[in-house]
């Protein structure tokens, strides 16, 4: 029987989103907590900045690594190219933790933490516990260890939630107190949400001995240099991309007036923003099972034909996830605190945006199978730079309302650019006007549900619902339909 490769990628984005989607949808309990544990607004606003940096600083510290790992396994010995690449991530790791370590309070000074500057330094730690970890991640999808991935990544979650649990809920005022004497008088409960996922990330680690048991720190210029030459772009890639994900995370603070109180805009924000996270999620575990997939299918003479037809799929689950969120926000806001709920105004936007984002990374397999990264980079850095612009000029005058423009705004451009550039260097028959096709039937199910206005919550998610398979069965019976009309002809020309 052959082998098809659309389901063989569909059952590699569901296994990986055993490793992905339940860590994350298990991790997402802590919104609620946090939202609620946390009633200053402000609080949170530390929360969702010091993450931010977070993700700033994971995409620096692996510069390009784990995609130059996949490329050149394929080319050489994975075990080689897994111990160079592991070799040079740990060597700079070690730097940053040796200056973390020197400079921490010189940070928090900086970063207006003067009183938390321990928050600075677990932050480090996370950030570098999680680094190492990086390579030795990918290697397990190399190997199509799916189910060891996965296994690492529920128990780092499910550590993670335990420790939260035990600190802030069930023992709270006891934690406060040792965190005080650990750490000073001014630190507060917070602390234990970054103690926790430190305690997480090393564990994670250490689960994965295995994949450094015949690990050597190699560092040979041969091997390095031209991966270096590969991941460089990769690495101004994953900054822009984080510049367009988190930076407004990170301006808001100084960009909202101090009489608007920006810390509680930042909490309220990042609240709302967790709310688009089945769309982040959808599209992070399609990604762990999709790049490999993608180097892999490249040689086939049919690959362009089967990348069309994944972009089809990938677009009608993204709309369905969209839809999911935005027509049961009756369900969803119950997820965050009531002092949040005056930012799910912004729940769809981010959605639509994230979507954007997951198409332009499908897109993007362009440049990775002709190596030229460096086209990635310009468009990613364009689009960054855009996001600052964006930023600036909207968020002073909307708040995180203008944030949330910004970012759909950015993806949306970037997606276009990457389209049409894409495809005079490495042309895939995309179906642009089928996928056209169903986002307008989305937006005129989202649309028309929303016009309804039906008052009675129960009769609402009714209808809604319907709305829902009614955009399901279309687009998918349109698939359908279009898949075996080429099969048709072919057999009518016999």
């Amino acid at each position: 029987m052959s082998r098809n490769p659309i389901k063989s990628l569909a059952g590699q984005t569901v296994v990986y989103g055993m490793g992905t989607i339940v860590p994350r949808l298990l991790n997402y309990l802590l919104v609620p907590v946090y939202t609620r544990i946390f009633q200053d607004q402000a609080t949170y606003g530390q929360i969702t900045e010091l993450y931010a940096y977070v993700a700033f600083l994971l995409v620096l510290l692996t510069y390009g690594m784990e995609t130059a790992f996949f490329r050149f396994a394929q080319k050489h010995s994975p075990s080689k190219i897994f111990n160079n690449a592991t070799s040079s991530i740990i060597l700079t790791t070690g730097i940053f933790v040796l200056f973390s370590t020197l400079f921490f309070n010189d940070f928090a000074r900086w970063l207006h933490y003067d009183g938390n500057s321990s928050y600075i330094l677990l932050v480090a730690l996370i950030v570098a516990f999680d680094t190492i970890a990086a390579i030795p991640f990918a290697m397990l999808r190399k190997q199509n260890k799916a189910r060891k991935f996965a296994i690492v990544r529920l128990v780092n979650v499910a550590v993670n939630l335990f420790l939260n649990f035990l600190t802030i809920i069930w023992f709270p005022e006891y934690f406060t107190k040792l965190g005080k004497i650990l750490l000073g008088p001014e630190t507060g409960l917070v602390v234990w949400v970054f103690i926790s996922n430190l305690l997480a990330s090393a564990l994670s680690l250490g689960m994965l001995s295995e994949t450094f048991r015949n690990f050597r720190f190699t560092i040979s210029k041969e091997i390095l240099k031209p991966m270096l030459q590969y991941a460089w772009p990769i690495l101004i890639i994953g900054l822009a991309g984080m510049v367009n994900e988190m930076l407004d995370k990170i301006l808001l603070k100084y960009l909202i007036p101090a009489e608007k109180q920006p810390m509680a805009q930042l909490g309220i924000y990042g609240a709302n923003y967790k709310l688009g996270v089945l769309m982040t999620l959808f599209i992070q575990m399609f990604r762990y099972a999709a790049e490999p997939f993608f180097f892999a299918e490249a040689e086939n003479k049919n690959a362009p034909e089967l990348f069309a037809r994944v972009m089809n799929y990938f677009v009608i689950s993204g709309l369905i996830i969209f839809l999911g969120v935005t027509l049961f926000m009756d369900v969803f806001k119950l997820f965050i605190g009531p002092g949040y709920r005056e930012g799910l105004h912004i729940v769809p936007i981010i959605l639509m945006a994230n979507l954007f984002n997951g198409i332009y990374y499908n897109l993007a397999i362009w440049y990775k199978l002709t190596d030229r990264t460096g086209s990635g980079a310009i468009i990613a850095v364009g689009g960054a730079l855009m996001t600052i612009v964006l930023n600036f000029a909207l968020i002073p005058p909307f708040g995180y309302y203008g944030a949330a423009w910004a970012t759909l705004i950015v993806y949306l451009l970037m997606m276009l650019c990457s389209f049409f550039w894409g495809q005079r260097v490495y042309f895939i028959p995309y179906n642009s006007i089928r996928i056209l096709v169903y986002f307008a039937l989305a937006l005129a199910v989202y649309h028309l549900c929303g016009m309804l206005n039906v008052q009675q919550v129960a009769i609402r998610l009714i209808l809604n619902t319907l709305g829902l398979l009614l955009f399901s069965v279309l687009a998918f019976w349109i698939e359908a339909c279009r898949n075996r009309l080429p099969a048709r002809m072919e057999n009518a020309g016999q």
